[in-house]
């Protein structure tokens, strides 16, 4: 799979197709929005929505671990979808998390992660890790050189066509932040077109491609 490396002062950041950032200094992976528990959330509430027990997340979770053997794993915040859909094999899957991806886990608190208690995954909150500020909302970094890592906003892009539009997720960068948001992880989450002032990265086809530049006053969309 091909990955794109992105320079943002001294930093290198690796943008990798399975919706994750790699930073190589320390061998720290980075994913955001795995909303597990989803499925079983919406049939609390009656909605008869099929559940795979959040193997469709969780596995290729574990394989990205296993491929890149992260020293640590950064999880950006909403690693639940919300308290009614901490199943007794959910909360044994989040204990043994540490271990089945085989490094240190942190949790920064996401807000479907509020007034969870997730056992050995205490929420942290937003924190420094070099030059970048991580958070799960979006947040002005405390100091003026950082840049901000987050997720929550699940950033698509859309790509048209004469005939077909595609909305598909990407890394997006704002200038104005600065600011990098990256892709929802989780297999049942869904998206919102980040805009034209983002900077975009599509994810598609195992590979990362390069799409819109930042242009606050484009109108027009580039089409395939």
């Amino acid at each position: 799979m091909a990955c794109q490396i992105w320079h943002w002062g001294n930093e290198s950041l690796h943008f990798l197709p399975e919706k994750a950032l790699w930073r190589e200094a320390d061998r720290v992976l980075m994913v955001a929005d795995l909303h597990l528990g989803k499925a079983e959330v919406f049939q609390a509430n009656g909605v008869p929505m099929p559940s795979d027990g959040d193997s469709g997340t969780l596995n290729p979770l574990l394989d990205l671990c296993h491929t890149w053997q992260p020293k640590r794993l950064i999880l950006l915040g909403d690693l639940i979808h919300g308290r009614l859909g901490l199943t007794k094999p959910l909360r044994e899957v989040l204990r043994a998390l540490p271990v089945l991806c085989g490094c240190e886990l942190v949790l920064i608190g996401g807000n479907h992660d509020r007034d969870s208690w997730l056992e050995g995954l205490p929420q942290q909150p937003s924190q420094s890790l070099g030059d970048l500020w991580l958070s799960h909302i979006p947040e002005t970094p405390p100091q003026p050189d950082q840049l901000n890592v987050c997720g929550h906003l699940h950033p698509v892009a859309a790509v048209q066509s004469r005939s077909d539009r595609l909305r598909l997720p990407c890394f997006a960068f704002d200038p104005k932040g600065p600011r990098l948001v990256i892709p929802a992880f989780g297999q049942l989450t869904g998206g919102h077109d980040c805009g034209e002032r983002y900077q975009q990265w599509l994810v598609a086809d195992d590979t990362i491609v390069p799409w819109l530049a930042s242009f606050p006053n484009k109108r027009g969309r580039q089409t395939a």
